[in-house]
């Protein structure tokens, strides 16, 4: 099956060791390059995106997302009163289900809860914790590399054993293009997403300078416990109305319907670095983060002192809780069917 050992895949993405888990499994970090210059590096603990660094029109690299120097630092986030996923493939289902519990072919499901009395993001170990497996490599122009998990039946009481395939693919467009499979042996939920934490402006500044655009007419309307309530808030007239692009707010958790899916979803821009990136998904939501009490605690990458403004989510998702709404779309993964996603994040240089 999938393999650890990357000796076979000629000229391989470079590699190097990140680290050691708590089980004395080895964890390695990938580069992708591409010709004009941009470079991600990517660690498969979590299938996680650690750095991304943009050319800029003033000729200079910028990292624009959050990270960690350290495996060791990312095991510790999770100890935090609010883990902040930074840069992690969350599974099995991204968001908040409420209680934990849905109900499936009749037959009632209690996961396991990690946030207050809800489960949140795939539970206690969910798949940002797990070691993933390389299963391929390319290199050249539009180098990819492909991670692999088996997240076994019942794994957080989640039914069924699920075999997930990301594939990341870094363009000779600057776009980071993420392609998501899964197959389960029983019918299952899934809720696939990518956590990192965007900032043009460097990882180490603000987002509060940088504007905002998000093509969605209405967010989903949630209780004092941030569970979809299953009507929906109309964002005319509305502070969270991004149709016309404006600032970042300092606090936003919010999911934001979108229709029709496949165009451009949302868009950053920063003045600084003169950068855009631009957010595409075939999913029907984006939910947008800025904030947490996570921060001010663990040091970033560089040194970096992240605060609740250091950067901010796109997470390109079905909608939270949607096992529990009937009028909410699909979540639910048959035996036999694939789960098939992609998202790309672009990134441009404005003038």
């Amino acid at each position: 099956m999938e393999t650890k050992n990357i000796s076979h895949f000629q000229e391989a993405p470079s590699s190097k060791s990140f680290g050691l888990t708590l089980d004395n499994e080895e964890v390695l970090s990938f580069k992708l390059s591409n010709k004009n210059g941009m470079n991600v590096q990517i660690i498969n603990y979590g299938a996680t995106v650690t750095s991304i660094q943009v050319p800029t029109s003033g000729g200079n690299l910028v990292d624009v997302v959050l990270g960690f120097d350290n495996l060791e630092s990312y095991l510790a986030s999770y100890n935090l009163p609010s883990a902040p996923y930074l840069g992690t493939t969350v599974g099995r289902y991204a968001g908040r289900i409420d209680k934990g519990i849905f109900t499936l072919n009749n037959k009632k499901f209690q996961l396991k809860t990690n946030n207050n009395e809800n489960a949140l993001h795939g539970g206690n170990s969910g798949f940002g914790k797990k070691v993933w497996n390389i299963s391929n490599l390319t290199s050249g122009d539009n180098p990819s590399i492909t991670f692999s998990l088996l997240s076994p039946d019942l794994d957080e009481n989640y039914p069924g054993a699920l075999r997930v395939d990301l594939i990341y693919t870094l363009t000779e467009e600057n776009e980071l293009k993420l392609e998501y499979k899964a197959t389960s042996t029983e019918d299952t939920i899934i809720n696939l997403t990518h956590h990192s934490y965007f900032n043009l402006d460097g990882h180490d500044g603000s987002v509060l300078n940088q504007e905002m655009f998000i093509d969605s007419e209405k967010i989903l309307e949630t209780n004092s416990g941030n569970i979809p309530t299953g009507k929906f808030t109309p964002l005319s007239n509305n502070d969270f109305d991004f149709r016309n692009s404006k600032s970042c707010p300092a606090s936003i958790d919010h999911s934001f319907v979108i229709e029709p899916v496949n165009n451009v979803v949302a868009k950053l821009f920063s003045s600084k670095n003169n950068l855009q990136m631009s957010v595409y998904t075939d999913q029907p939501s984006v939910h947008i983060y800025v904030g947490g009490n996570c921060f001010d605690i663990l040091k970033g990458k560089e040194n970096a002192v992240y605060h609740s403004s250091s950067g901010i989510c796109f997470e390109t998702q079905n909608y939270p809780d949607a096992p529990n709404h009937e009028h909410f779309p699909n979540s639910v993964l048959r035996k036999g069917e694939t789960y098939q996603q992609k998202t790309i994040y672009k990134f441009e240089n404005i003038n």
